[in-house]
């Protein structure tokens, strides 16, 4: 029997990057967008606010465009403060890079199992999805949704009666399935 398992975000991450008011090094990110108009060019920003001081920083998402090459949509999103746009820039690899943050995922998601009808059996197929792109260890997934401790995981992994396609040491942020044989 095949079991669904999604990994959801239950807030926005934690931005981790530098303070230049009081050193700290994490940021909450606004919800709220500076946009900037000059003639024809237009900047764009997402605010963030540290999580020690307050201080507030930009982290650029338009840089001197031009405003015409600019999606109507995406404008209005920007000058509506749309939650789901900062959720959407914060997954962007290209703002992240631009602006040189990561992000703290730790508190932000919760692993839905559907119930725990399946910790009974014999073997059991599990296939996970991941709603956002969260970095997850998948032995901490595996832990959270069998009811297990990590190092029971990594033993059944030594053992050969946990097995997947994919790599189960590091972190995943992508789908994978795996079989447990207890």
């Amino acid at each position: 029997m095949l079991k669904d398992w999604v990994v959801v975000p239950t807030c926005l991450p934690l931005v981790l990057r530098r303070c230049h008011a009081c050193a700290s090094e994490r940021f909450r990110a606004s919800a709220k967008f500076r946009v900037n108009a000059n003639h024809k060019l237009i900047d764009a920003w997402l605010l963030a606010l540290c999580t020690a001081c307050g201080d507030t920083a930009k982290l650029t998402v338009l840089e001197r465009m031009n405003v015409r090459s600019v999606r109507p949509e995406l404008l209005d999103r920007l000058h509506d403060n749309d939650p789901g746009l900062t959720a959407e820039l914060l997954q962007d690899p290209v703002v992240r890079r631009r602006n040189r943050i990561a992000l703290d995922w730790d508190n932000a998601w919760r692993l839905d199992t559907g119930g725990s009808d399946h910790l009974g059996r014999e073997v059991i197929d599990v296939s996970v999805r991941f709603a956002a792109q969260i970095p997850v260890r998948p032995v901490r997934l595996i832990a959270a949704g069998c009811g297990l401790s990590r190092a029971g995981v990594e033993r059944l992994i030594t053992e050969g009666k946990l097995v997947s396609a994919v790599r189960l040491s590091g972190k995943l942020a992508g789908d994978f399935t795996f079989t447990l044989k207890h």
